[in-house]
């Protein structure tokens, strides 16, 4: 088989979501007095690539260490969107399925072509990576609950529109931004009761997804393929980095 990473590199330079504290790498042991090497990381779970679970946003729901293996590793297709929608932009559902068929029960990943703009990207750019790529709202959150998709992916900090969160409070320069490129008040286009509603929307159905994907995910465009995705086995975890890998038959 030949197998593609979709992962993005993990460092103490990768810069957690703006909101989080960025992780912290120790070495605790060293060869010349110790006989070996140790470290000990300090990090929250949201960095790099890695997996929410719907206990994330929805209490009481699954933790990660009970993801359902089985919707782990499945037929899945990675969907490049990044010429229809651009900076600010809407992720919708036709601009998935005039790409790619999507399958019930499928993994889907969403190529954005903002993995280039993250830090150890082709052209980085950490305030445009987190606050100007292009994010799902209402529309298609109910798609992919429609769907029944085991989970779903982006090359991006969030599956949520940047300005359908806390960001747009935080960064207002860059919520007068969109709405000048949008042509619509945020208020209008992202109603208070939908405020990160890919998280919230796909939580409660049980849909879990992946953040900050990128790696040779280039490669991979357009295409059918098996993905499998495994994070560590963390009980009570609402999140944990994880290693994504696109399967090809050789």
């Amino acid at each position: 088989m030949r197998f593609v990473d979709l992962s993005q590199p993990w460092s103490g330079d990768t810069p957690a979501f703006p909101s989080d504290e960025n992780p912290i790498i120790q070495w605790v042991k060293r060869l010349p007095k110790d006989r070996t090497y140790g470290q000990r990381i300090t990090t929250t779970l949201h960095v790099g690539t890695h997996m929410d679970a719907p206990l994330h946003w929805v209490s009481g729901a699954r933790d990660i260490a009970n993801l359902e293996l089985h919707k782990l590793y499945r037929s899945a297709v990675v969907a490049d969107v990044s010429d229809e929608v651009g900076e600010y932009g809407e992720i919708l559902p036709e601009h998935v399925t005039k790409k790619i068929d999507v399958r019930k029960g499928d993994i889907v990943i969403l190529h954005t072509g903002y993995h280039d703009r993250y830090f150890c990207g082709s052209d980085p750019d950490e305030e445009a990576y987190f606050l100007k790529h292009s994010g799902g709202a209402r529309a298609l959150a109910e798609w992919v609950v429609d769907m029944e998709l085991a989970w779903v992916g982006i090359d991006a900090g969030s599956l949520d529109h940047p300005m359908n969160s806390v960001l747009r409070d935080w960064r207002p320069d860059c919520a007068r931004e969109a709405e000048r490129i949008l042509g619509k008040p945020l208020d209008e286009l992202f109603p208070e009761e939908d405020m990160q509603i890919m998280h919230t929307h796909l939580f409660k159905h049980d849909v879990y997804m992946a953040e900050n994907i990128g790696g040779d995910i280039d490669q991979v465009l357009n295409q059918r393929m098996d993905v499998c995705a495994f994070p560590w086995k963390f009980v009570g975890g609402e999140g944990a980095m994880c290693r994504i890998v696109a399967v090809f038959p050789d």
